[in-house]
């Protein structure tokens, strides 16, 4: 027999069983069962309804947003997210100090496993100037390896400058929609390795603003000069316009009748904003916002992001919620608040196959986005770019800051702020509530909370646990607004069972001098007989039922006015019972001719001044994307400052790569 047949004939000796690990056994078999229900993926083409866009006039940019969101709500919140787009003139100055040696912390999405919920490793630290360099630099490496011929075809074929939904030459054009689609190939078939480096929840108190700060004392950060507070606000386009207008990110927390102007504490992502360096394909996974509050993101710089957004109501949240649990059952076993972590991603076509109606956007330069109470969302960038987020409440907000209240109970999560201390700061602001609806709103909620205390607290004296505010004084809950003294005092008295803020009382025990439980968690506290606790009150009944007359009293005086705002409400009725699974939502048709034939370019942008192209190539742009002409807190987005300068521009982890 020959040699040739030997080999031929040769078998390699079977490898020795290795016994998986019980986590590992729970994890192959939960990817066993969605493998079965997830039988049908196509080739990577979504069919998502796009989400409205709204188009406000100068005269809108020149007063209030939040008046301007309360009108197109009826017809944007059923979405969960909406656009909204500046009129032609809007162009503020880019104010982030791109040139900085300042170093920013990023994080290392591992993009192929986003559907693992697993929690993101530190990226390197990069200054402004090379993490835009960087991005500009895989961008176009990206380009080069999937789309060669993207040049050639864009100057030969008009026709596939439609915005990606013309010819794109069999995918050989880059469009948003053909980079959506490797993107979700990627997520999905795990086919391929890709590593991204996001520079998220990036503090502005520390690297600055996109937008130049206030001088009349409209931003946590800004300033208040005397000379100016009382001068009329500026002009659309007037000197001063961008610092003082409320659409301004560092304003609009503070803006008339705005609920978290009540909030005198910076907050950094709630009432400070954060800023966003992304990179082609970084991913801001799903998510809704702290305390269901709204949320409004500008785009100040750089190529679009693809945003995803579901309606904000019980349902679909729920929804969500249990495509999440089927799809990480064993995960959210060991990790219950996996969703607030703001780790994973799945495609919305598994929501879709959920009947859980998803909307998406394409945000460009200039340009915000909204997103409603609850409505949770998610996306990812088209190339280099600079992001600005911030939250915002209206009056109508109070109800979804109660739900989301009660869910952090239930994970035992502490809130950005105390949920009691700002409804009951908002009785002690009554003149401003406009409308009975939303003071109605108020009311419910005032007559939920304080019945329930003193229901609990009746329950617990007659078990034996002693009143003692007789004996003990306690200082007085402030009310005028939640100042760093008042969050400071909040923070320690968080219950120990569920974190929650013991506003308006507390039960103690003798065996401990720092441990308090809110009234409803006081049997997990400790062992001890129920005579050795005692309650610590700083809110008595009395001045809880004044406050509860107040507030009724102040209905009253609303609902002469019920008439002409039930025919208001009629008529928003209608707008919202418009049928929402018709194919165009407002705005779209304009929206898409708009940015017809479009491009963006992947240079990186410093400030007002563009860099050259990396190793001195024209620029790259994207079909179906423009810029123009000038213009949500993760357990993974602690953000560090360096002063060293070392250069990043060289690091060659910013996209890693493994086919």
């Amino acid at each position: 027999m020959s040699s040739r047949a030997n080999k031929r004939r040769r078998r390699k000796p079977p490898q020795a069983y290795t016994q998986l690990s019980a986590a590992e056994e729970r994890f192959f078999q939960q990817a066993m069962r969605n493998s079965k229900v997830d039988t049908k993926r196509p080739d990577g083409r979504l069919e998502v309804p796009y989400a409205p866009s709204f188009f406000p006039t100068k005269e809108d940019m020149e007063g209030n947003p939040l008046d301007y969101v309360e009108k197109i709500r009826p017809q944007a919140e059923k979405y969960g997210i909406c656009k909204i787009v500046p009129p032609a003139g809007w162009s503020p100055p880019f104010c982030v100090d791109m040139g900085s040696k300042k170093k920013f912390q990023t994080k290392d999405q591992l993009l192929h496993r986003l559907q693992e919920g697993i929690s993101f490793g530190d990226g390197e630290d990069y200054t402004a100037a090379d993490y835009q360099k960087n991005a500009s630099e895989r961008a176009e490496e990206w380009k080069r390896k999937r789309y060669p011929d993207h040049d050639f075809l864009v100057q030969h074929s008009r026709s596939a400058t439609s915005n990606g939904e013309g010819n794109d030459s069999n995918g050989k054009i880059m469009t948003p929609q053909s980079l959506e689609r490797d993107y979700w190939n990627i997520v999905e078939t795990h086919t391929q390795e890709l590593s991204v480096h996001y520079g998220n929840d990036v503090d502005t108190s520390t690297f600055g603003s996109g937008f130049p700060l206030s001088e009349r004392g409209r931003a946590i950060q800004g300033t208040t000069n005397p000379e100016k507070v009382n001068l009329p606000d500026p002009k659309f386009g007037e000197e001063d316009y961008y610092k003082e207008t409320w659409w301004n990110l560092n304003n609009i927390p503070s803006a008339p009748d705005s609920v978290l102007r009540h909030l005198r504490v910076g907050i950094n992502g709630i009432n400070v904003p954060w800023m966003y360096h992304g990179c082609l394909f970084s991913t801001f996974c799903w998510h809704n916002e702290d305390n269901y509050l709204y949320s409004i993101n500008y785009h100040h710089k750089g190529a679009p992001k693809q945003w995803y957004g579901i309606p904000g109501t019980k349902k679909d949240a729920e929804g969500l919620e249990k495509v999440f649990k089927r799809y990480l059952s064993m995960k959210m076993r060991d990790v219950p608040d996996l969703l607030h972590h703001i780790t994973t991603m799945f495609s919305p076509r598994l929501l879709q196959n959920d009947d859980v109606p998803v909307y998406k956007a394409v945000q460009y330069a200039g340009e915000f986005v909204v997103t409603f109470p609850m409505a949770f969302h998610g996306g990812f960038s088209l190339g280099p770019n600079v992001g600005e987020a911030v939250n915002f409440a209206t009056h109508d907000w109070i109800a979804h800051g109660s739900e989301a209240n009660e869910r952090y109970r239930s994970f035992a999560r502490p809130a950005v702020f105390s949920h009691d201390r700002l409804t009951f700061t908002m009785a002690a602001h009554l003149r401003d509530q406009k409308l009975y609806r939303t003071c109605k709103l108020l009311l419910h909620e005032l007559e939920r909370v304080v019945e329930e205390e003193l229901s609990l607290r009746r329950d617990l004296i007659s078990q034996g646990v002693r009143d003692v505010s007789d004996m003990v004084s306690l200082p007085q809950n402030r009310l005028d607004q939640l100042d760093e003294e008042s969050a400071d005092y909040d923070d320690k008295r968080l219950c120990h069972g569920c974190k929650h803020v013991c506003f308006f009382s507390a039960v103690a025990c003798e065996c401990s001098q720092s441990k308090v439980s809110c009234l409803r968690h006081s049997h997990y506290m400790c062992r001890c007989a129920k005579d050795r606790r005692y309650l610590l009150i700083w809110t008595g009944e009395q001045e809880m039922k004044t406050t509860l007359d107040k507030v009724r009293e102040y209905c009253k005086v609303l609902k002469g006015n019920e008439h002409e705002e039930n025919a208001t409400e009629d008529t928003e009725k209608e707008k919202s019972e418009e049928d929402v699974s018709a194919k165009i939502a407002p705005g779209v048709t304009q929206d898409l001719t708009n940015h017809e034939g479009g491009s963006i370019s992947f240079n990186p942008v410093l400030g007002d001044r563009k860099v050259s192209a990396p190793n001195n190539q024209p620029t790259s742009r994207i079909v179906g994307s423009s810029n123009p002409p000038s213009r949500v807190t993760s357990d993974e987005s602690t953000i560090g400052v360096h002063s060293d300068d070392k250069d990043s521009s060289d690091d060659d982890n910013f996209i890693v790569s493994k086919s």
